[in-house]
């Protein structure tokens, strides 16, 4: 049983240790589904999503957002250790931007 409009975010990747192909949900991380395809894996786990969004309606728990259709500000906070902000900050400076424009530019790579 499919979802209707689903956009969850969901991904097939191989399992060496099942020695299947593993679909998986980022907005569900603790379900999954082993199969012996990327096909039949991608088509249990959405099954398997789909089952928990009717168990979590019948239980009026709170559904997850499928992270695609969430809004973002593009801004967030990151903690790091008072060396290795020195260390950035030099490297901003000598390459002339600004330290927010090098950390940017790492986390998009």
């Amino acid at each position: 049983m499919a979802i209707k409009n689903d956009h969850y975010t969901y991904r097939v990747t191989w399992s060496a240790n099942d020695e299947e192909y593993a679909g998986l949900c980022a907005e569900f991380p603790s379900l999954s589904w082993l199969a012996e395809t990327p096909e039949s894996a991608l088509k249990g786990i959405r099954d398997v999503v789909a089952d928990v969004i009717e168990d979590m309606k019948s239980n009026e728990e709170k559904i997850p957002e499928p992270i695609a259709v969430k809004n973002y500000s593009g801004k967030f906070m990151v903690r790091v250790l008072p060396e290795v902000h020195r260390t950035l900050a030099i490297k901003a400076a000598e390459a002339g931007v600004s330290l927010n424009r090098l950390a940017s530019s790492k986390l998009s790579h």
